[in-house]
């Protein structure tokens, strides 16, 4: 079992990153989600209200403001899960706030060889490698600074960036095989 950080340190490496802080999240839900709240919402109406003032965007708004770029690719299977579509209606907010969210297909991402994992790359120097168990219940973070794995990272980094399509183009790839 990897050793996982505290949540009080996980939050500060978003707020002292120097240039980049970049995600893949490659699960098909989180349990955090489904027990919220506004996925219930979701669930009712099919629309996530825009929140650009909750603590996540106003971060998002003051790391991009001073030129800093938090991006993250989602895959997503197709058809995409009732979490997913969540995901993409509310990645609206975090992409109004600075943050570009972009998106692939699962089969492109496994063309490619991408991983089914969800981390972190900040500055191509450290990794935060997220840990769920089966229910997709949030575990845990490890924090990773071996420079082999920090390569890996960022090939992955860079794959996945250079095929991930942008949140609008998705949403309208998504509407024509609905």
């Amino acid at each position: 079992m990897p050793e996982f950080i505290d949540d009080a340190t996980f939050g500060t490496y978003f707020e002292e990153f120097a240039h980049t802080a970049w995600r893949l999240e490659a699960r098909r839900g989180y349990g955090s989600d489904r027990s919220s709240e506004k996925y219930r919402q979701y669930l009712q109406t099919g629309e996530v209200p825009t929140d650009t003032t909750r603590p996540w965007c106003v971060n998002v708004r003051a790391q991009t403001s001073a030129g800093k770029r938090i991006e993250r690719v989602r895959i997503v299977d197709s058809p995409p899960t009732e979490e997913q579509m969540y995901l993409l209606a509310g990645a609206a907010s975090n992409n109004a706030a600075g943050e570009d969210i972009r998106n692939m297909w699962r089969v492109d991402a496994e063309d490619l060889g991408l991983p089914a994992l969800d981390f972190w790359l900040f500055d191509a120097r450290c990794a935060l490698v997220l840990h769920f168990d089966d229910a997709d219940s949030y575990l845990g973070a490890e924090l990773v600074e071996d420079p082999a794995r920090l390569v890996q990272f960022c090939q992955i980094r860079d794959a996945a960036w250079h095929h991930a399509v942008r949140r609008e183009d998705f949403v309208a790839q998504v509407a024509s095989t609905v």
